[in-house]
């Protein structure tokens, strides 16, 4: 590239008078060939870095909306939650308890994406609640499952730990988060398919928060004023519940994908692997 720069000038000139030249105007046979530099490799390089640039902001899209539209591109919507989930529950909180000799649960056999997820565990044949824990901040799902199995078993603040003798009556399940939706009204969400969130302020200032998995109201019979003032008091309102007060609640709704399995089914996996 140099040599051509360098051509184009000695064509035009003789090799005396380009040596004189060449002597007095070192700088601007530089700053030639500089140019001519950046207009080969200029091009080349911008494409790349537009290229880097676009895939880096394509998977961070991807990432940012991991948890709101799992969607493909062919808008075929695959299912995020399996069995085997539940089953990986299953395996921890008996590993926990003292059922199994070794050490570690066997390898988790689900995909490991990141979504807000829930653990709920209930137990005997009317399924009363023994332990609901989860997050709304989107985990690695091996890491997430076996942080919240024991969560919701063992430290549910409403309930004593789960133990040994209660797992052959356990039912568990697993709810990964999607679709978020923020800032909708308190009623512009439907029962049975939607899951809310709440944000209010207290009498003293705090921030609290409280939200019912989408089948939370669907099971007690409630409508939508009695879920959010459910939700009130669950989060620790103690006021008087007005219409003002909903008003001025922060709501944020959501949609699940959930998967149940009971001990028995849970014990039938392990026969067959």
């Amino acid at each position: 590239m140099i040599r051509e720069s360098l051509c184009i000038f000695s064509v035009r000139l003789s090799e005396a008078k380009f040596a004189t030249r060449w002597k007095k105007n070192k700088q601007f046979f530089r700053w030639l060939i500089f140019k001519e530099s950046l207009c080969t490799f200029m091009p080349f390089y911008c494409c790349q870095s537009l290229l880097v640039a676009d895939r880096e902001a394509e998977d961070m899209n991807y990432y940012r909306n991991a948890n709101k539209d799992v969607a493909p591109r062919n808008s075929f919507r695959h299912r995020i939650v399996t069995k085997e989930m539940a089953f990986y529950c299953f395996d921890i909180l008996a590993m926990h308890l003292g059922l199994y000799h070794h050490q570690e649960a066997p390898w988790p056999n689900f995909p490991n994406d990141e979504f807000p997820l829930f653990v709920t565990w209930k137990i005997g044949q009317d399924h009363r609640l023994r332990g609901c824990i989860g997050t709304f901040t989107a985990m690695r799902l091996h890491k997430g499952l076996r942080e919240y199995t024991l969560s919701s078993a063992l430290r549910d603040s409403r309930f004593s730990p789960v133990t040994k003798d209660e797992l052959a009556y356990l039912f568990c399940s697993v709810s990964v988060l999607t679709n978020f939706e923020e800032n909708v009204n308190c009623l512009d969400w439907e029962i049975g398919v939607h899951g809310i969130r709440i944000e209010f302020y207290n009498d003293k200032g705090h921030k609290r928060t409280a939200t019912y998995l989408p089948e939370v109201a669907k099971e007690q019979g409630w409508n939508q004023i009695e879920t959010i003032d459910s939700l009130l008091r669950k989060g620790g309102f103690k006021g008087t519940i007005t219409q003002d007060v909903r008003n001025s609640i922060k709501v944020t709704r959501y949609q699940s994908e959930k998967v149940t399995v009971d001990y028995k089914e849970y014990l039938a996996s392990k026969q067959c692997t």
